[in-house]
């Protein structure tokens, strides 16, 4: 038996979350229909992880066995000919005996996508959370760095988390920001951005924000919970220490809402023997 591995990428707006379930229409399902089209044989695939429903995925890594000898190179273009449009495959590689896309995941990072611009981005819409006023990135970026180490992210997760404890490592986590300054260029005679600094000088920035997240594992809705509190406290409704604070807590009812699934996407999983990482 061949121990068959996938990249896979995929938008998740019209799926619920990458785990089979009893209601069906998810990526593991439509993954597992391609395959048995193709071989003739009902396989089941293990997955990095499940993503949530409307939750998508840059680089999810997923296994199965099989006993084809479809050669290895024929898999990418074979698959993706069975698959919907949403769905990409990415890479197929034969890994050894022992690989297994969940057990073996040494780490895994997701980003969340806030767009805090005035006007939405007709184009992005399906992969962000639009915000339409501005944040404080630095507050965000002071209240983040209470969640790095290992820590009981009990105040970080859903009521309905399944786990039997809630420990947790953060290995890192930062903020980038997109602050449309291609914008301000093409429309120098205008006199809104003075208006705007003049407003909120550097408190308050307008732009894309990507939160990036890397943790040797994470919780239901971890990360999205995270955003949630995150963007209050970029509001001015919490501080920066308040992050320390609702962690230590414990306590679900002490953080912020959780954010929309959309903005969250699966960015990369890290392995030992896989022969390439979540930038190639």
């Amino acid at each position: 038996m061949r121990n068959l591995v996938l990249i896979v990428c995929y938008d998740g707006t019209d799926y619920y979350g990458f785990q089979s379930q009893p209601g069906g229409n998810t990526i593991q399902d439509k993954l597992e229909d391609a395959i048995e089209k193709l071989t003739g044989e009902r396989s089941h695939l293990v997955g990095s992880g499940r993503t949530d429903a409307g939750v998508h995925a840059r680089y999810q890594v997923a296994n199965f066995r099989t006993p084809s000898r479809i050669p290895i190179d024929r898999w990418v273009l074979a698959l993706n000919s069975r698959l919907p449009s949403d769905i990409v495959v990415q890479c197929v590689y034969e890994g050894s005996d022992r690989f297994h896309a969940r057990h073996g995941a040494l780490s895994k990072t997701y980003r969340y996508t806030i767009n805090c611009n005035r006007i939405p981005d007709l184009f992005r819409r399906r992969y962000e959370f639009h915000h339409p006023t501005p944040l404080d990135l630095q507050a965000m970026r002071e209240g983040l760095g209470h969640l790095i180490g290992t820590h009981d992210f009990s105040s970080f997760t859903s009521p309905l988390s399944t786990k039997p404890n809630h420990i947790r490592t953060v290995i890192s986590a930062r903020l980038d920001l997109e602050d449309g300054s291609d914008i301000r260029d093409q429309y120098p005679v205008s006199d809104h951005w003075a208006k705007w600094d003049a407003k909120y000088g550097e408190a308050k920035r307008r732009g894309v924000i990507q939160l990036y997240i890397t943790g040797t594992g994470f919780l239901y809705n971890m990360v999205r919970i995270i955003a949630g509190t995150l963007i209050q406290v970029g509001e001015g409704k919490r501080t920066a220490s308040d992050m320390g604070d609702i962690l230590a807590a414990k306590d679900r009812a002490k953080a912020g809402p959780t954010s929309v699934p959309h903005g969250l996407s699966l960015w990369g999983v890290d392995y030992e023997e896989l022969p390439m990482n979540m930038d190639d």
